[in-house]
């Protein structure tokens, strides 16, 4: 356990790589404040497990603004902040402004806010971090999910300014995933594409995302940098 007895906050971790982060940071001792969007299992499964669960929309200036003033009558500190929060929608021609000013807000305009505004909770604890969670598709584009990729982009950039502002009393990082976790209901072929387009050629699940966290959470020598965990496909 760090010595810092602060929560992380960590966003979007209601299911999948967000819930099994959560999960490890209990594990290993730590106090955790997590925001959901829909009542899933995983929801309730932090909940039993002792950590704080706050509703959060982070569609919209508003909302996002409503989830801060929330946070901070929960908490007077923060150990680190983890943006795991995401969205991925079809970009079509009737729907791509709405699309990408969704992805936008919840891609950069939360993490830009909640940076802000909370930095002060962050510096009560030493040491303190904070980490963003982008996408290996913005190192060379997307032709199909343009807003998604800019979005996730500007991510990266806010990483780089952060961790000018904040240095040296916080860390500001980002972990730059490939595919992770299939879905169910994805068939062979389709597995059979995406395990090809990396070397590695597995499908790693959640646990290196946790490890990827835990070595920035842990190193105090790292910061404004992009770790990619995308299994070699930059090499292919």
């Amino acid at each position: 356990m760090n010595a810092s007895s602060a929560p992380i906050l960590i966003t979007g971790a209601g299911q999948r790589v967000g819930l099994h982060c959560a999960q490890r940071l209990l594990e290993d001792g730590h106090r955790v404040i997590f925001t959901y969007r829909s009542e899933r299992p995983g929801v309730q499964q932090l909940r039993d497990l002792g950590a704080t669960a706050l509703f959060a929309d982070f569609s919209s200036e508003r909302a996002i603004q409503a989830f801060i003033a929330d946070l901070h009558k929960h908490t007077d500190s923060l150990r680190a902040i983890v943006h795991n929060a995401s969205e991925w929608r079809e970009e079509t021609p009737d729907t791509a402004a709405a699309d990408f000013t969704r992805m936008f807000a919840v891609h950069m305009l939360a993490p830009y806010l909640i940076n802000l505004q909370c930095a002060e909770l962050l510096q009560r604890s030493i040491p303190a971090d904070i980490v963003h969670v982008s996408d290996d598709v913005t190192r060379k584009g997307s032709s199909r999910h343009i807003g998604y990729c800019a979005s996730k982009a500007g991510l990266d950039s806010l990483t780089l300014s952060f961790a000018a502002r904040y240095a040296p009393q916080i860390k500001v990082n980002t972990i730059a995933p490939a595919l992770l976790l299939f879905n169910p209901d994805d068939d062979a072929a389709y597995r059979a594409k995406a395990l090809a387009k990396s070397a590695m050629g597995i499908e790693p699940g959640s646990e290196v995302i946790y490890q990827s966290l835990r070595y920035l959470l842990d190193n105090p020598y790292v910061t404004g940098t992009t770790l990619t965990v995308n299994g070699g496909r930059h090499v292919k």
